[in-house]
């Protein structure tokens, strides 16, 4: 058992579209609130110490959605992070966006390049968000940078291990996450952090995401630090390198 705060959060953000079917309501409208409970759960692990707070936030699969929907999805989130930029800046919050960039709308992407060199000097937390994100196409992208490398000269396949794979990672300087919170109730990873995951705590809760909140993330939290984490050693050991 551990009383530390995880340094590092990743959230499935889940559940919208049943939020707003579950009200009568257009399922736009349960994205639109999903916004608003992911700007108060930035700010509350903002206070809690958390260092690194990876949200997925658009995977590559929502892209087959309907299009109108998807239209909508992408001015939300120029809207919101046009308007975001001053809070992060005001919290000392960096912004980080992973995932294949070149499928967003070039209004998005310059929203994204602004915001990311503005608070790219912020180190109180690091936000990175998953957009356009799919887990298993970051490690073909790796795959690919990598191939390259050889192909260049610049290094042998002998030289290719997990140290340099994870430089290749969209993720590279940043630490695997220590907990991951998938809300909604639905078990299963949904090509998230692939690579990452190995060895991260997982807490499932049926809280739709539009209604989770901080009393959410604290019981989260709670349950982290009840957890032995033994990355495949024994008690003995892992205690030994965790103390």
């Amino acid at each position: 058992m551990s009383d530390k705060v995880p340094l590092h959060i990743a959230i499935i953000m889940d559940g919208n579209g049943r939020w707003a079917e579950k009200r009568g309501l257009p399922r736009i409208e349960g994205h639109r609130r999903g916004i608003e409970a992911a700007k108060d759960i930035v700010l509350v692990a903002r206070r809690l110490g958390v260092k690194y707070l990876t949200l997925y936030t658009f995977s590559l699969e929502n892209w087959n959605r309907p299009p109108q929907e998807v239209e909508m999805l992408m001015a939300f989130l120029e809207i919101h992070l046009r308007e975001e930029a001053k809070t992060l800046m005001d919290n000392h919050i960096r912004l980080r966006v992973i995932g294949r960039r070149d499928n967003l709308p070039a209004g998005v992407k310059r929203v994204i390049d602004e915001v990311e060199e503005a608070t790219s000097g912020n180190h109180a937390m690091v936000l990175q968000l998953a957009i356009s994100y799919g887990g298993r196409q970051e490690l073909v992208d790796a795959s690919r940078r990598i191939a390259e490398l050889v192909k260049d000269g610049q290094i042998g396949i002998e030289d290719i291990d997990e140290s340099l794979f994870e430089k290749a990672l969209y993720t590279n300087g940043v630490p695997d996450p220590d907990l991951l919170i998938r809300t909604s109730g639905e078990k299963r990873v949904s090509n998230f952090l692939l690579w990452q995951i190995a060895y991260t705590e997982l807490y499932i809760t049926n809280t739709l995401w539009p209604d989770f909140g901080e009393e959410d993330l604290l019981l989260a939290i709670k349950d982290f630090k009840m957890r032995e984490r033994r990355f495949g050693l024994t008690s003995e050991q892992a205690l030994d390198i965790v103390g």
